[in-house]
């Protein structure tokens, strides 16, 4: 049994515990002043800003950061009464009637008593300590303000137990708290002797500044990174070479490796890079490895550039070479093995199953000879796909047992005439430039049961082991059977709870991997079923993501990439509400034929609304439609409108404008 005593038993100097008050569901609130007790639960209504799952169409998204101690993800409360010096106010619960009762001794010096003499007694001891905290809150008025002497005021236990947080100063604002974390990264940036390496730089850092979340944190990241030696294993197609101007914009000392024919060369003319170092991409992958190793070690004793501080790579084919470059150099980077399962999709759905995450019925194919068996415990409708593939290459639905088998030898047909240039999986064009993707990827297929519903994509930040960061994007419907991309737009259009469920999978398969750091584009699907997983790319997502990323979420995974490659942590600087909803499509070629011009394009120019567009295909080329094969990507489009729902809606339109201009001859 608790021992319970009125306030007036306690010494000025006592700090035990105020124990016997216990909330019923008909008690009576009393605080100071009579108001009522501040309601700090997430459930508070009056703080949920964010439309509820009952209004999906409208915009409503989950959280793409942890930690936070509101719905929408603030990293801090904002001041919630700026006119009340103490902050939050906090009562004592009066409790009345027969839920005053509790069982347990009666009050010092009763023999036996009645349960209505008990009552009686808990309701008056009760009442001493209500008009005694009521005491200590007007003679903390009356003293607010002046300076305390010793031996005034109730004294520290009282006001602790009785008006917490009584006579203390008040907490900081944000803005006030910003100020100060300001002053404080500019004294340390002030203090650091200029030329100093990065690791002695990052070494002589407080490191709650280097966590430090926020804009003032995220500036500070830059200033130390500025200077840093990372080596970029391939450039990939030429569409990444914002990766490179952002990395130079950065102060990021670049050393590329990549083929002598790569156009990844000029960056070294233009500046952007600091060195640049020309390596076979058509020898096989121990010869490359072995070549970048020794050619990474040699820098040790280049004083243009000097050792590095990181690998770093944006291109799928190239991850696993990168994890071992950075393990055996001892930098930053995931682990080999993580990186292997995620490439291997057979690899990934048994990690999955062993994690106890959802995972479709499948069965790994090596040969012509396990289609029957893969059939069997696979059923249909089902997909086919390389177990290392990119792009969607290679991917086909099919609905029996005899389109399995045709489909089998058709795709294997396809992937041996592919060819690895840049980085990118291209068909052979006869030019003799570019690897043979059969001897990079493999010819191993997995057959799974195919997942219907919405799919999404998650971009997630790992960093020291927790998820730091995970945006949700749908995705629309694909063009089966090949599975090409249609459109995408965020944030996500979906139920507020599938969000979270698709996040939750999203992280959770990460982890299952082994990753403790990088940055991951994660595909799902939530079907009838549940979320379940498509696949995961231990890199940041291609094509628009990069920018949606940024204009939505404020969040430059470049930037972040960057980071977590020299060894620093990523907190990224995630507003409460996205900056902008985005849409994006790549059109695809709806007939085939041959290009008579790009005359399509022109409802796309100078229109409101449309961030970008970039063309895939030139006048007079060969495309693709859906009946016939892989549908041809036409164009890309990115455009940005008030709502995800608009975004959306606007980007339909556009490409409804550009398909009735698409001239085929």
């Amino acid at each position: 049994a608790r021992e319970r005593f009125p306030a007036s038993a306690m010494s000025s100097s006592c700090c035990g515990c105020f124990a016997g008050l216990q909330q019923r569901s008909s008690s009576r609130t009393v605080t100071k002043g009579g108001a009522g007790l501040v309601d700090l639960s997430p459930r508070n209504k009056l703080a949920d800003e964010v439309p509820s799952e009952a209004r999906p169409r409208v915009g409503s998204w989950a959280s793409p950061v942890p930690y936070s101690p509101l719905p929408w993800a603030s990293w801090q409360r904002e001041d919630i009464d700026a006119q009340s010096p103490g902050g939050f106010e906090f009562g004592l619960m009066v409790l009345e009637g027969e839920d005053a009762h509790t069982t347990g001794e009666a009050g010092a010096g009763s023999q036996t008593s009645s349960p209505h003499g008990n009552n009686l007694e808990r309701r008056r001891r009760l009442r001493e300590l209500d008009l005694e905290a009521q005491r200590l809150d007007r003679a903390g008025k009356m003293l607010a303000g002046k300076p305390r002497t010793a031996g005034t005021g109730p004294g520290f236990c009282n006001e602790q137990l009785f008006a917490s947080p009584g006579t203390l100063p008040r907490p900081m604002t944000g803005s006030e708290r910003e100020r100060v974390q300001q002053d404080l990264v500019r004294k340390v940036l002030k203090e650091l002797p200029s030329g100093m390496p990065f690791a002695e730089r990052v070494a002589r850092v407080p490191r709650r500044l280097i966590t430090l979340r926020g804009p003032h944190g995220q500036s500070f990241r830059r200033q130390l990174l500025r200077g840093a030696v990372i080596v970029f294993f391939s450039a990939g197609y030429e569409g990444k070479r914002f990766i490179f101007e952002r990395a130079h914009a950065l102060g990021v000392q670049v050393v590329l490796i990549d083929d002598p024919a790569s156009w990844s060369r000029s960056l070294l003319d233009e500046g952007k890079i600091a060195k640049y170092i020309p390596v076979d991409m058509s020898q096989s992958s121990d010869v490359v490895y072995n070549a970048a190793l020794e050619a990474i070690m040699g820098l040790q004793d280049d004083p243009a550039v000097g050792p590095p501080d990181g690998i770093a790579t944006f291109v799928e084919l190239s991850v696993q070479t990168a994890a071992r470059l950075a393990e055996t150099l001892g930098l930053p980077g995931p682990l080999p093995e993580s990186v292997d399962l995620a490439r291997d999709k057979h690899q990934t759905r048994a990690t999955m199953a062993a994690a106890g995450l959802p995972t479709p019925p499948n069965h790994l194919i090596l040969s012509a000879k396990d289609l029957p068996l893969a059939a069997r415990k696979v059923g249909f409708p089902a997909v086919l796909k390389p177990v290392s593939g990119a792009a969607s290459l290679g991917v086909k639905k099919v609905s029996t047992e005899r389109e399995l088998l045709t489909t089998y030898e058709e795709l294997d047909n396809e992937l041996r005439s592919l060819v690895v240039s840049s980085g990118a999986l291209v068909k052979d064009d006869g030019s003799g430039t570019g690897a043979a993707a059969s001897g990079i990827i493999g010819v191993a297929f997995l057959l799974e049961r195919y997942l219907d519903g919405a799919e999404v994509d998650v971009d997630v930040i790992m960093s020291e082991g927790e998820w730091q960061y995970a945006a949700v994007s749908d995705n629309g419907p694909t063009l089966e059977p090949y599975f090409n991309e249609t459109w995408a737009v965020s944030p996500s259009l979906l139920p507020r709870l599938q969000q979270v469920a698709l996040k939750e999978l999203a992280i959770g398969a990460v982890k299952a991997l082994g990753f403790q750091d990088g940055i991951f584009h994660v595909e799902c699907k939530y079907t009838s079923i549940g979320p379940h997983l498509i696949e995961v790319n231990a890199r940041m997502g291609g094509g628009p993501v990069y920018e949606t990323n940024r204009r939505c979420w404020n969040t430059d995974l470049v930037e972040e990439t960057l980071f977590i490659a020299a060894g620093l942590p990523s907190r990224p600087d995630v507003p409460r509400e996205p900056l902008e909803c985005i849409a994006n499509s790549d059109i695809n070629t709806l007939k085939s034929g041959r290009l008579a011009d790009l005359s399509f394009l022109e409802p796309l120019r100078d229109r409101e609304g449309v961030i970008s567009f970039s063309p895939h295909v030139s006048a007079g080329e060969q495309v693709v439609g859906p009946l016939d094969g892989l549908p041809t990507w036409l164009t890309e489009l990115v455009v940005t409108r008030p709502t995800p729902r608009e975004a959306l809606d606007y980007l339909l339109m556009l490409e409804a404008e550009v398909q009735e201009r698409v001239r085929l001859t």
